[in-house]
């Protein structure tokens, strides 16, 4: 059997998943477990395992309010009880878990999130209906909750400016955080810099190893949504402060496991998504601006930079790993809407002598 050292940080975080997804189809009905097998080679194991969260909400809720299953426990479900859910049921349960208190915690779900879990609903039963394992589909009869999408938030130059410039000071952080500020800013300075000038998520750039970074022709190769390779290009910014953090990386003595791995966390082991998050928010907090500053307003911004600089929407979508270029235009659509509203005084119909005449 190969050791973790031997599998990229994609496959690890894939293996993470499967057993976490195994564990719960112990608890789920049986036949969900059909299900899972039919969209495995369709489907990202961090899709499944968020599919298989969400139908353990769903049975949850109708084991709690079903007097015919309230005493079975649930991995007994009978295949038949998809039937016997109606479309009313499951508009009860989207309208539940807007707001609901479970073992003494409160959770709550807006719109976007309760479209993602009757999608999730909505693929399970298409499954069973495909399959003719069922005859009716009543998740199909729900109606999908209507998402009004947020403008597109990026920072400006002097934002940007003013971030990087305490990452690099440590201005304006805590006394705390300036303990361990000198240890951590050239690291901290690389993976900002890097997600403000290549655009790349976070989950990206957490999963580089060293031999990802192709100085010579400044480029780095990231694992996408999907799972496929992708070369992604840098500037001369990017290139600098990772070539800082590479002289400092040499020193480093990464933990067993993790001697590969790029950005190290503290304690010598690759660096979470978690800590990126977290990271990210610590300095935003130094910057005057009423945004809230994530990583992926990092990406966000980079997306709208490069758009309007080249304003190619085609180049913007393959840079960002972007599959289909709609989604593009989905969240630049503001940004392509101005960049049409500039373009009617791109032509003119006569020349200034011709009107007088």
């Amino acid at each position: 059997m190969a050791s973790n050292s031997n599998k990229t940080y994609h496959d690890q975080v894939t293996i993470q998943n499967m057993v976490k997804l195994r564990e719960l189809l112990k608890e789920l009905p049986a036949f969900v477990a059909d299900y899972f097998r039919g969209i495995e080679f369709t489907t990202e194991s961090r899709t499944r395992l968020s599919y298989a969260i969400d139908l353990k909400t769903f049975f949850s809720y109708i084991q709690e309010n079903n007097p015919i299953y309230k005493n079975m426990p649930m991995h007994q479900f009978p295949i038949s009880i998809l039937e016997q859910i109606t479309s009313y049921d499951i508009e009860e349960y989207l309208s539940y878990i807007r707001y609901y208190e479970k073992d003494g915690k409160t959770y709550t779900n807006n719109d976007r999130a309760i479209k993602r879990k009757l999608s999730s609903i909505r693929s399970f039963y298409r499954y069973f209906h495909q399959t003719k394992r069922i005859d009716v589909n009543p998740s199909e009869q729900v109606l999908i909750p209507k998402i009004h999408e947020k403008n597109i938030v990026r920072l400006e130059i002097n934002e940007v400016s003013e971030l990087l410039d305490h990452v690099e000071s440590g201005e304006q952080l805590s006394k705390l955080q300036q303990v361990y500020h000198e240890k951590l800013k050239t690291r901290d300075m690389a993976i900002l810099t890097l997600l403000l000038g290549t655009g790349i998520r976070v989950s990206e750039c957490v999963g580089l190893d060293l031999t990802d970074v192709d100085f010579e022709n400044q480029c780095i190769k990231v694992i996408r949504k999907g799972g496929y390779e992708d070369i992604v290009y840098f500037g001369d910014e990017v290139r600098d402060a990772l070539a800082d953090y590479f002289e400092e990386r040499g020193t480093l003595t990464p933990n067993e496991g993790h001697e590969q791995a790029l950005f190290l966390s503290r304690q010598n082991r690759r660096i979470t998504v978690r800590s990126v998050e977290i990271l990210v928010k610590k300095y935003a907090t130094t910057v005057t601006t009423l945004k809230k500053i994530t990583p992926h307003k990092l990406r966000s911004t980079y997306g709208t930079n490069l758009y309007q600089e080249t304003g190619d929407i085609y180049l913007v979508a393959d840079v960002l790993g972007h599959k289909d270029v709609n989604t593009t235009r989905k969240h630049y659509a503001d940004v392509l809407d101005e960049t049409k509203r500039r373009a009617k005084d791109a032509v003119r119909l006569r020349t200034e002598q011709d009107s007088k005449e």
